[in-house]
């Protein structure tokens, strides 16, 4: 049975700014590294999660995308996760492999898997609900709607948590977004589309 879907809100970060739903809420006006960038938003959003702290950059990018898009609380426990990117775990592969050549990192080696991103998302606000990580060599809309209406015919999620978060070599490239039976704009992939590669001054 079709039926229709609606985004109710979205995040992008990417090029040191960050947007909800197409307004500009962060700026990193200082040339600085990822790692300070992400303490920078970390730090403006007044979140107060010392796990943070912890995790490798991957989650750190997916936790502060979904803090974000969710002011801070996912209500409905029974929210489904489902993410991608280009590149898995790829940079914390990386890191993982230059411990080895000295002493492999435990805390590092957690985080060789790209779907501990979901795990930490889940964590963070106690969720037991279905989740999913795909990796696809660019951004799919198509793949995003099929599986989550899958997820709503099936009545395995009465809400899902979109988001592309990519990074490799420290280039990042973060879309979030919330889907509902009700509210915001039509789930669809031109309307995808457009939340993903906006025109901003």
């Amino acid at each position: 049975m079709s039926q229709n879907l609606f985004i109710r809100n979205s995040v992008v970060i990417r090029d040191s700014r960050v947007w909800r739903d197409g307004e500009l809420i962060f700026k990193n006006e200082t040339e600085t590294t990822l790692s300070k960038f992400l303490k920078a938003i970390y730090k403006h959003q007044n979140l107060k999660y010392p796990k943070f702290f912890k995790m490798d950059s991957l989650s750190k990018l997916g936790y502060l995308g979904a803090e974000i898009l969710i002011n801070g609380e996912i209500q409905d426990k029974n929210t489904a996760l489902v993410f991608s990117n280009s590149a898995s775990s790829l940079e914390t592969d990386e890191a993982y492999a230059q411990t080895m050549q000295d002493f492999p990192s435990p805390a590092l080696f957690v985080y060789t898997l790209p779907n501990i991103m979901l795990g930490e998302i889940s964590i963070r606000h106690q969720l037991r609900s279905e989740n999913v990580f795909f990796v696809s060599r660019e951004f799919d809309a198509s793949l995003y709607i099929d599986y989550s209406k899958a997820l709503f015919q099936e009545k395995k999620a009465d809400n899902v948590l979109c988001g592309w978060v990519d990074l490799h070599n420290n280039d990042y490239d973060v879309f979030l977004w919330q889907i509902a039976r009700s509210g915001g704009i039509d789930f669809n992939e031109e309307e995808l589309k457009k939340l993903y590669l906006p025109t901003h001054e």
